[in-house]
């Protein structure tokens, strides 16, 4: 897919104001249009103002690509993205050769709507391609080069984004994989959502089949130039870095494997998450972003056990400030779906294990998210959660267990 959005057909950036306000409010558009999918998003924005790399992991069908699409137009940057194979070709993603250029004797592709013009890309299955794409790609991710014919072009490119199904598995994909300096899992959605999903997956349908394109909120040119200026965003208290210190050695402790290389450019996506935030410096509330620094699936429960406890201690000092990931589904939404959980279990009609083993599921996972919303009615809804397992455990056929 060639790049969209070129230089020759501008299109004027509606707001106006400071860039981390039009940031923040790309977000809200964002989570208005993607249910369930705030922390991914906040991790997107953190990495195209760091201009670093991130690779979204889960099933096919989790909004990953149309998430990435989406991002693209708000920001108004030149898009490229492309499913990945072992038998995709170099000029399939650099160009073609350039033909009159080789009549005479010069060896050059023709990278007019291709990669190395893009500022955003997103490669679909990436691990899945071949030696030759690979290699490629390292250089043009660390350095935003790409060699063409003995000729050296410079890319514009703000961030790669990268999906598959699966952590790479190969050792010969290791380099690649660490060039994606945070990993991110995009999952299918709980039970509770499916309502107001059906919803926004109508909204969206409609907008792409009328051919409506996202109002640009920022041009990509802007990160650009905030990359360049960004070093004198690089600050940090000495209490912010013993506290990195002390998280880094505890997770290399608990066998997570993050080299000095890392945990340099780590402290770029702090720097991020703060300037997000319209804040002059990080605090302890950016350590959320080491969550999605796992190398492996299983290690994401390791990362959280560390990382949490240093979260919930600054939030209790801080309790205005919104927690990141923070659920996007009201508590009404909530309620009415236990109401319905209620009239399904109590409705005098006989379940199968699977029907009920469903609805407690759907029970459990309520009860997680109601935990994470401060409010009164959420404790009152738990205690009603609570109410039903117990009734549900204490009839029926778990009274026989």
């Amino acid at each position: 897919m060639s790049v969209q959005g070129l230089p020759g057909q501008p299109e004027a950036v509606a707001a106006t104001g400071p860039l981390h306000d039009r940031l923040r409010l790309l977000a809200t558009t964002l989570e208005r249009q993607f249910l369930g999918k705030d922390e991914i998003i906040r991790l997107l924005l953190i990495a195209v103002v760091a201009g670093e790399h991130v690779v979204l992991l889960g099933p096919p069908g989790t909004a990953k690509s149309a998430l990435i699409r989406s991002l693209s137009e708000l920001l108004q940057a030149r898009y490229f993205e492309y499913l990945l194979t072992r038998f995709t070709e170099p000029n399939e993603i650099f160009g073609p050769v350039d033909i009159a250029a080789f009549r005479e004797g010069q060896y050059r592709r023709n990278i007019a709507g291709m990669l190395p013009e893009a500022e955003v890309v997103f490669l679909d299955e990436v691990f899945k391609s071949n030696s030759a794409i690979l290699n490629a790609l390292l250089t043009l991710l660390n350095e935003r080069k790409y060699t063409s014919g003995g000729q050296i072009i410079k890319c514009p490119l703000i961030s790669v984004f990268a999906a598959s199904n699966e952590v790479p598995g190969d050792e010969t994909l290791t380099a690649v994989f660490d060039r994606f300096l945070l990993r991110v899992r995009s999952d299918n959605l709980d039970a509770y959502h499916f309502g107001e999903l059906l919803q926004r997956g109508i909204q969206h349908e409609v907008r792409q089949m009328k051919g409506e394109r996202l109002e640009p909120l920022v041009d990509a040119r802007e990160l650009l130039e905030l990359g360049r200026n960004f070093g004198t965003r690089m600050t940090f208290s000495d209490a912010f870095l013993s506290t990195y210190k002390g998280l880094v050695f505890q997770i290399r402790a608990e066998g997570v494997s993050l080299s000095d290389r890392r945990v340099v450019k780590m402290l770029k996506l702090f720097a991020a998450s703060a300037f997000l935030d319209g804040r002059p410096s990080p605090d302890a509330s950016d350590f959320f972003v080491l969550k999605h620094i796992w190398n492996n699936e299983d290690q994401s429960s390791i990362l959280d056990g560390i990382i949490q406890p240093v979260l919930e201690a600054f939030f209790r000092e801080h309790p205005e400030r919104r927690r990141v990931g923070a659920m996007g589904i009201g508590v009404e939404a909530l309620a009415g779906e236990i109401d319905r959980i209620r009239q399904i279990l109590t409705g005098g009609g006989a379940l199968g294990d699977v029907q009920l083993f469903s609805q407690l599921k759907a029970l459990g996972e309520i009860k997680a998210a109601l935990a994470t919303i401060p409010d009164a009615k959420a404790r009152e809804l738990e205690g009603r959660v609570a109410q039903l397992l117990d009734a549900s455990f204490r009839s029926g056929r778990f009274a026989q267990v």
